[in-house]
């Protein structure tokens, strides 16, 4: 089981009660525009809703936590440990206040995100939507790969079924109170795997063989979050990602935006994308590649976030 942990520094401040944490969020943040978005996704397995709250499990060191994420009031987000697992260590407990932290992205200032949005013509009806909005990550890197893999060339609905079923086919799952949660699979799960195993659950042939050379490169210690982030630059991290079979620019640049944070990232052959300038312009055409250039112009260095917020009017 993978424990989260990051190396890059994190600006969080968070209260340790033991079976409770508490972490401070920016004036920036919506918790219910949050909890909109995650209650969008169709068929999801490794979270779920109820009365107004997340419930998911995430790994803490050599420890398996699960997890109630609520609404704290005053600017702070509450996160409860279910049952009897809370880690033992401040370590381990310091580990699920920085998965939360990062996967709701807390460490980002969007104040200059929004001054930009002022001025543009579908920023502003976007940040007007769904102020306080944060990009929902994927903090870990073979899940992220694996999503952009999975999500490649078809829709959403059949995406999230293919997830759920190759999560409930080789993730890990715990039972806690009643309930069942997942954890994504191990990347040494997967590479361990024949391509056939795979397209038993209806991924195709090509895709299976992908997420099996991606899990192979991670386990082998070829690829991963911290060297990615090492290139430097966005554009560094997204060259050696399009090296790698099976990733083309699109799951490179989701991979950027998703996991490893970058700013810049933008996948602008984004089908979504272009469906939601669509709608936003009241075109019956899609724009071309050089039209939303001319149109991202201003998006300079948050290409990332302006394309989340224009998805939201999608999914």
């Amino acid at each position: 089981m993978k424990s989260y942990t990051q190396d890059q520094a994190w600006d969080c401040s968070w209260e340790d009660q033991e079976q409770v944490l508490t972490l401070s969020l920016p004036q920036e943040f919506s918790f219910s525009q949050n909890l909109d978005y995650l209650a969008g996704a169709p068929n999801e397995c490794l979270f779920h809703i109820k009365n107004g709250r997340i419930y998911r499990a995430i790994p803490a060191g050599e420890e398996l936590s699960i997890v109630e994420i609520s609404d704290a009031g005053k600017n702070d987000m509450a996160v409860r440990f279910l049952g009897d697992t809370a880690p033992k260590s401040k370590e381990g407990r310091a580990a699920v206040a920085r998965y939360v932290h990062d996967w709701f992205d807390l460490g980002t200032d969007l104040r200059p995100f929004y001054k930009l949005a002022k001025t543009d013509v579908l920023l502003q009806r976007a940040v007007d939507s769904f102020y306080g909005l944060r990009n929902v990550g994927i903090p870990d890197l073979f899940e992220a790969i694996s999503w952009g893999i999975i999500g490649q060339q078809i829709n959403m609905s059949f995406a999230y079924t293919l997830k759920r079923r190759m999560v409930e086919s080789f993730g890990t799952p715990v039972t806690c109170e009643g309930e069942v949660y997942w954890l994504f699979p191990d990347p040494e799960r997967i590479a361990a795997l024949r391509p056939e195993e795979l397209q038993e659950l209806k991924m195709t042939a090509k895709k299976s063989e992908y997420l099996i050379d991606v899990a192979r490169l991670i386990v082998e210690g070829k690829l991963s979050k911290e060297q990615l982030l090492a290139a430097g630059t966005g554009r560094a991290a997204e060259k050696q990602l399009v090296q790698i079979r099976g990733i083309g620019p699109w799951t490179a640049n989701y991979v950027l935006m998703r996991c490893l944070r970058i700013p810049s990232a933008f996948p602008i052959d984004d089908v979504g994308l272009h469906n939601a300038i669509k709608y936003l312009l009241g075109t019956d055409e899609k724009p071309t590649k050089e039209e939303l250039i001319r149109l991202s112009t201003g998006w300079n260095n948050w290409e990332s976030y302006a394309t989340f917020y224009l998805w939201r009017f999608l999914y």
